[in-house]
């Protein structure tokens, strides 16, 4: 059944109905567009789990918002087509999106992980991959929203912190939380070390969230929330 259908045959049921084929040995690598800007530490946490088998996933495409990016790098290394977008480009956030939008389709993309990706996304992405914009955030939502949620946190003194995975709509860090992990903070850190501990939590955080995706047990429910189905088998 295709996409389409899928959400034509659920509407009433309570939830978003896209979902992937069941079983992890028989269905197809989740195929995703990979959104960076910076130096692709998660990017480089979903190829190498991918190309060790360990998760059903292809990355069609990786764009980045700056040139400079050393994710970028990553991506040509494992030989994954890449697109970078101008500032003159992003002058216009729509036209952006809409450029975004219509290359990740033309690939056959199911979702769209934002990896670092320093820019907010707009309707045009929205609209193409409704409850399939998936972002990471550094700090457990709702608190510390915005692009220096360690900073923030470790400011604040909080004695524990962590790392959410959601939804991405028109709000900035706003949308259905997916799953989140805790991280104690230890006496004698500094911001340096906090950020080494959230960054290792993310690298396996978020692969796991793109395996549930891939074997389809994420459900955004009518309330907003997010119910995942217990793994098969």
């Amino acid at each position: 059944m295709s996409a389409n259908e899928q959400m034509a045959a659920g509407e009433g049921l309570g939830f978003v109905p896209y979902t992937r084929p069941t079983g992890t040995d028989t269905a197809a690598p989740l195929k995703i567009g990979v959104l960076i800007s910076g130096s692709g530490t998660n990017l480089q946490a979903l190829i190498d789990l991918i190309a060790a088998g360990k998760l059903n996933a292809s990355i069609e495409l990786v764009v980045s918002s700056r040139p400079s990016a050393k994710g970028l790098q990553r991506a040509e290394r494992a030989g994954i087509q890449t697109l970078t977008l101008s500032k003159d480009v992003y002058a216009d956030p729509i036209a952006a999106d809409e450029i975004i939008a219509h290359e990740l389709l033309e690939r056959g993309c199911e979702y769209v992980v934002m990896a670092g990706y320093m820019r907010m996304v707009h309707t045009p992405l929205l609209a193409a991959f409704p409850n399939r914009v998936v972002n990471l955030h550094p700090a457990l939502l709702p608190s510390f929203t915005g692009a220096h949620a360690i900073d923030d946190a470790f400011a604040r003194g909080v004695k524990v912190t962590g790392v959410t995975v959601h939804f991405a709509n028109e709000i900035y860090d706003n949308g259905p939380i997916i799953a989140q992990r805790a991280l104690a903070v230890e006496e004698g850190w500094d911001v340096d070390t906090l950020e080494e501990h959230i960054h290792a939590i993310e690298h396996v955080l978020y692969p796991e969230v793109v395996q549930m995706l891939a074997d389809g047990r994420v459900h955004v429910l009518e309330s907003g929330k997010v119910a995942i189905d217990a793994p098969r088998g």
